[in-house]
């Protein structure tokens, strides 16, 4: 009877082990520096011990010493200490389970125009850009389209930009990155023009995608009483600074840092 007690409890166990990892979705979560975990062994409370891994990824553990974890998910660290512990011939078949206390390893850092900028921990191993960015709020109203991706990648610098929307829009999947520990995702605030003159709402406003000069005076509410729409002049700043001006056509596409000035009708 008690061997059965025995084996019922230790197998209730590890089902309420599985189910909190199914709930908290952290048992493929990779391990690292900084992070602070609680370990224990059904059974054996004199093993359980709440430890932080270092910084070369190694606990030390009672009975087996030190144990690397690091980059290791949480279940494969599980089964390392539970194969040590066997293996070691301290304890037969022993069911070791792993709760994260704190998370500070593989953390992504997401900067610029979001809704909640700062430190994200890889939950998973399959963290990717989109799931990110969700996790900071997304971008902002003033937020780009084109966010900026940086890392480390076999041991050398990383740098990519990527067109957000593209990835849905033009099914570019390949474009929605894995992300790793220390990778930092910026979005930079968006480019605007600026339309001053006779128009109704003068000022600095968004560029969209594929924007014309008709859509830009439509953002500015259009032209006043006063003003014309085939009395444009564009002022464009060009890549050796000079600022070019341009009679431009409605269908003409706005550039960044464009300033667009509606004259008054001469009628």
């Amino acid at each position: 009877m008690k061997k059965l007690f025995t084996l019922f409890a230790a197998g209730l166990l590890a089902l309420c082990s599985m189910v909190t990892h199914a709930q908290d979705g952290k048992s493929d979560y990779p391990l690292g520096a900084g992070d602070t975990i609680r370990v224990q062994v059904f059974q054996n409370p004199d093993l359980t011990i709440e430890t932080r891994v270092s910084e070369s990824g190694i606990i030390t553990y009672p009975l087996i010493g030190a144990v690397p974890l690091g980059g290791l998910s949480v279940a494969a660290a599980e089964k390392k200490i539970a194969d040590a512990l066997q293996t070691g011939g301290f304890i037969q078949k022993p069911q070791v389970n792993i709760a994260l206390i704190q998370i500070r390893g593989n953390q992504v850092s997401v900067l610029g125009q979001v809704a909640r900028p700062g430190r994200f921990p890889l939950e998973t191993v399959n963290t990717r850009l989109s799931d990110m960015l969700a996790n900071a709020g997304g971008a902002t109203a003033a937020g780009d389209d084109v966010v900026v991706v940086t890392g480390i990648r076999d041991g050398k610098a990383f740098r990519k930009e990527i067109d957000i929307p593209s990835i849905f829009l033009d099914n570019k999947a390949q474009d929605n990155l894995l992300l790793q520990g220390g990778d930092t995702i910026y979005v930079h605030r968006a480019p605007v023009f600026f339309i001053y003159g006779e128009v109704q709402r003068p000022g600095s406003f968004r560029i969209e995608r594929d924007m014309t000069i008709m859509q830009a005076l439509a953002q500015g509410g259009g032209p006043n009483a006063r003003g014309s729409e085939k009395r444009l002049r564009l002022h464009r700043k060009l890549p050796n600074g000079n600022v070019q001006q341009i009679e431009p056509q409605l269908t003409d596409p706005v550039q960044a840092n464009d300033v667009l000035y509606v004259k008054e009708s001469i009628f």
